[in-house]
């Protein structure tokens, strides 16, 4: 009721001439740096009466229960009961560890060989387990656990983590690009390491589609 209420407010404010409103987003941190923060200088400029207030969260939120006007997650994660909005592309992962770590522990030249390999892992809220890592293993993806003495649950905190020697770490291939040009991050596995499905902004279908909002969708959706 707060959350119609709340719409049904903004939406007094378009019938001033241009869209307004305050639109509650929640997203996990790569999206937010890769793809939505970008796409708010071209949103929010020429739209001074919309606000944006991005949420950083693994926990997959009930975006109707906890207020919030959509969420993005990967493709294939969503409830089926939700509209989804591809917003990127497909997510070329890597793994990735320091010289200082290889040394000590070998490069992994097969997916069975982490076995031997101490890992930095994310913690999923929700669920409270470990991400699995998306490997190709004969030909099909599977998911694999990897064991490490090392939890935490930020992308930027696990790469931070890798630089400083202290395993191996499964991240973005675009976040950890520049360690790798400059040397100070070496990769293993690329030949087994998928590309994710690229994010998706999701949100119900009952929800009432505002001007501030459809802009807001149409600046972040993906062209392809």
């Amino acid at each position: 009721m707060l959350h119609d209420l709340d719409t049904a407010i903004a939406s007094l404010g378009e019938l001033r001439d241009r869209p307004s409103g305050i639109i509650r987003i929640t997203t996990v941190e790569h999206a937010a740096k890769t793809l939505l923060l970008p796409a708010m200088k071209r949103l929010l400029p020429h739209n001074p009466d919309i606000s944006v207030e991005l949420t950083i969260d693994y926990g997959l939120s009930d975006v109707v229960a906890d207020r919030f006007d959509a969420g993005v997650r990967l493709g294939g994660e969503m409830s089926k009961d939700m509209i989804a909005v591809r917003i990127g592309p497909d997510i070329p992962m890597a793994i990735v560890g320091s010289p200082d770590y290889f040394r000590t522990h070998p490069i992994p030249t097969a997916p069975a060989q982490l076995i031997d390999h101490r890992a930095i892992n994310l913690r999923l809220p929700t669920s409270g387990t470990l991400n699995k890592w998306r490997l190709m293993r004969g030909g099909r993806e599977t998911r694999v656990r990897v064991d490490g003495p090392l939890v935490l649950n930020t992308i930027d905190l696990i790469l931070d983590a890798a630089l400083d020697g202290h395993g191996v770490a499964y991240l973005p291939l675009d976040q950890v690009q520049p360690h790798l040009a400059s040397g100070r991050l070496t990769r293993a596995l690329a030949k087994f390491t998928p590309d994710l499905p690229g994010y998706h902004l999701y949100y119900p279908h009952r929800r009432h589609a505002s001007t501030a909002f459809t802009a807001f969708v149409e600046t972040v959706r993906f062209r392809g």
